[in-house]
């Protein structure tokens, strides 16, 4: 038997690139993206990853992983709330626990449940609309947010292969024929409720890697869309900075763009419960068109892309934005809380245990929520065996161990066992202050593929110490034949 990784996409072959999705969706492997750029080439190279695990391979045992991490954890210095789960990705047993099923505030390594909950309902394949439709007065256009938080100005954005307004305006002015749009309505009612978490940290406004949460932004409400990684200032409102952005490359003034709400029944509205009929969306010859009709659309890159983009760079507006998503797949309000109910009752369908989760946000921001190691490489190893080939692409976008994303600079630094963290180690990271954890797999010496959660909420130690003890830990896994 053997673990089907990526559904099959990877199964007897090696990866080493931090995102192989591009080339899957047809993007240039030889231009690096904004959100995935290749790194130099580390000392040594990666090792493979997600290499397809074979049963003949000989499995660790609890008491050889045990012996194994006992005396790493107990030097990690990470505090007096410190859980951790290991289990083989192949069987799921259980070979390493210390409070596995105990609520731990799991910070960013919630995005793992985000991730699975939104390629569970909307599919790798969904993309997310924009669209503009007309408006109720004569050349008024209505841009209706539809949650894309990738969305682009023009071609010089924050993510690859995000849909773009330029091109958006284009289709407009050519749905309008000779008429000239006068005024840019801003629909973002598809979101509802705050526009920040009210459990976040009071500096998350301002701090630079969060930013209001509205179904219309551009660049991730990056002011400067060129600053793809750490720090960035963001737009306080989103949503009406897009729609001047949008107004611009329509050649109106700011001051032509208001808030309101798109027709009743317009696609992509709120509101909106069935496609209009013909006589409704068609304007007949030499008029204009009639109050919903669509004039315009672009979409985003596929659930599948942004999913990879989340979880390498830790990207919380876009994990706010796929919360949401799921809460529109399941019928409930686009909010934080209807994104945490939605995502809660996804994982659970999918087998996971429904009381060792409560959520407040899909991006871990909350210091309210709370999931067990358990939950995690649960979700982790229904990603790996194939039981739900939908959910199989949230192992590609892992960060690789001194390779990519938020591990890019960890698991470099040699030991006396050299960098065996490096290229093996595929995890996502969680820090808050006071708050330090990683979840992920891991292939041993022997060749097996493991999944591991460490949570750990109480930290005395600094951020850097912490992570040190959290990479000894999975670097004792990677070493480990544990037999």
């Amino acid at each position: 038997m053997v673990v089907l990784l990526l559904a099959g996409l990877v199964a007897g072959a090696a990866i080493v690139r931090p995102g192989p999705v591009d080339e899957w969706l047809g993007g240039d492997a030889s231009e690096p993206t904004a959100t995935a750029a290749a790194p130099e080439t580390p000392d040594p190279p990666p090792a493979p990853v997600l290499v397809a695990s074979a049963s003949d391979i000989p499995a660790p045992t609890a008491a050889g992983v045990k012996a194994a991490l006992d005396p790493v954890v107990a030097a990690a210095g990470l505090g007096s709330s410190l859980n951790i789960a290991v289990v083989d990705a192949a069987t799921g047993d259980q070979l390493y626990s210390r409070g596995p099923d105990v609520p731990t505030t799991p910070a960013s390594t919630t995005k793992l449940a985000t991730a699975a909950a939104v390629l569970a309902t909307r599919g790798p394949a969904y993309r997310i609309p924009t669209r503009v439709v007309a408006g109720a007065k004569p050349g008024e256009v209505v841009i209706i947010g539809g949650g894309d938080a990738t969305l682009s100005a023009g071609a010089t954005g924050t993510y690859a292969g995000a849909g773009r307004l330029d091109q958006l305006a284009k289709q407009v002015k050519t749905a309008l024929g000779g008429a000239a749009p006068t005024r840019v309505v801003v629909d973002s009612t598809l979101f509802t409720g705050p526009a920040f978490e009210p459990s976040w940290d009071p500096d998350v406004p301002t701090g630079g890697f969060g930013a209001a949460t509205t179904a219309l932004m551009t660049n991730g409400a990056r002011v400067n869309p060129k600053i793809t990684h750490g720090y960035a200032e963001r737009y306080s409102q989103p949503d009406l900075a897009a729609g001047q952005a949008f107004a611009r490359a329509l050649g109106l003034k700011a001051s032509a763009v208001t808030r309101g709400k798109a027709p009743a029944g317009a696609p992509g509205a709120a509101d909106a419960t069935a496609t209009p009929s013909p006589e409704t969306t068609q304007a007949a010859a030499g008029t204009a068109p009639a109050p919903g009709t669509e004039l315009g659309k672009v979409e985003s890159p596929p659930i599948l892309r942004l999913v990879e983009i989340m979880l390498v760079d830790s990207d919380n507006v876009v994990a706010e934005s796929l919360a949401r998503q799921v809460a529109l797949a399941k019928d409930l309000p686009a909010s934080y809380a209807g994104g945490a109910a939605a995502t809660k009752a996804v994982l659970a369908d999918l087998g996971l245990p429904a009381a060792e989760i409560a959520l407040s946000d899909g991006s871990g921001l909350s210091r309210k929520n709370r999931l067990t190691p358990s939950v995690l490489t649960g979700v982790l190893r229904l990603a790996a065996s194939g039981s739900h080939p939908e959910v199989a692409g949230l192992l590609a976008g892992l960060p690789v161990g001194a390779w990519s994303g938020t591990l890019r600079e960890r698991y470099r630094n040699p030991a006396a066992d050299g960098k065996v963290g490096a290229g093996v180690v595929r995890a996502k990271t969680g820090t808050l202050a006071g708050v330090n954890a990683i979840s992920g797999v891991v292939t041993t010496a022997d060749g097996r593929l493991l999944a591991f959660a460490v949570l750990a909420d109480k930290v005395p130690v600094g951020k850097d110490r912490a992570e040190a003890g959290l990479d000894k830990i999975a670097n004792a896994l990677a070493k480990c034949g544990c037999g």
